[in-house]
């Protein structure tokens, strides 16, 4: 069942949002050759003690995880696509890094991720990281009162796919709200004018996930949790919470810089 917020309720996550938002910023602006993955997780721990924040990752367990997540933010480097648990690891030269991070703050939940270079970048990563960023420019822009969710799906697919990039087949966005993960399921292709209308108080995570070597395949790592691609190619993460209102789509986690 989709839940439509209220525009007090839209307020309340806009907090939530913005505390992914901080938490996210410094997050990347700490990420340098040298650092851990560790130390990131770290520094956004601190953002949500600070803001009395909880976080929805951390212990959360779905159906097709082994183990509860142990951290607060997913750090997935390079050929992971999402779901990467921080480790030892250090940052390198070069290095491709997407974060994604939740918060929750007097019940309601923000849900946004980051894709960025550590280092001197590739210019073909910084094409990835650029596309996956447009792509999620155009599922916003059809996140609008009176289109459905195909709209959305189409927009993004058709940027990744233009772009000679890869669309992890069964992973996209998702509604948000009190639960970090309510109906209804956003993908990252589709056909427009189909699906669910969208209609005013809807929130969604709208996140396109790219595959650099142009193909979909994944599989999971070892640990459970982090999904890699299969053609070992590096890949792109992108995310915002996103409310449907009358005035046109509304960004909850926008960040400042």
């Amino acid at each position: 069942m989709v839940e439509l917020k209220t525009d007090l309720s839209i307020d309340a996550m806009h907090e939530a949002g913005q505390v992914v938002a901080r938490a996210l910023t410094a997050a990347r602006d700490a990420a340098d050759v040298g650092v851990s993955l560790l130390d990131l997780d770290a520094l956004a721990h601190d953002v949500l003690r600070e803001a009395g924040a909880s976080s929805p990752f951390l212990g959360y367990r779905p159906s097709f995880a082994p183990t509860p997540f142990p951290a607060v933010l997913c750090a997935s480097v390079n050929d992971a696509i999402v779901h990467g648990i921080p480790t030892r690891y250090r940052l390198r030269d070069g290095d491709l890094v997407s974060l994604d991070f939740g918060a929750e703050l007097n019940g309601w939940v923000g849900d946004s991720a980051v894709s960025f270079t550590v280092g001197r970048p590739r210019p073909a990563d910084l094409r990835l990281i650029e596309t996956a960023e447009r792509a999620l420019a155009a599922g916003i822009e059809a996140a609008v009162v009176g289109n459905r969710i195909g709209d959305i799906a189409h927009a993004i697919g058709t940027v990744c796919r233009e772009g000679g990039y890869g669309i992890p087949d069964g992973f996209g966005g998702h509604g948000v709200g009190r639960r970090m993960h309510e109906d209804p399921a956003v993908p990252n292709e589709g056909r427009p004018g189909r699906g669910l209308p969208l209609r005013k108080g809807m929130v969604l995570a709208i996140e396109p996930m790219l595959v650099a070597g142009g193909t979909d395949g994944y599989h999971a790592a070892p640990d459970g949790w982090t999904l890699r691609t299969d053609d070992g190619s590096r890949a792109a993460h992108v995310e915002h919470t996103v409310a449907i209102t009358e005035d046109g789509p509304r960004i909850l986690t926008a960040r400042t810089s």
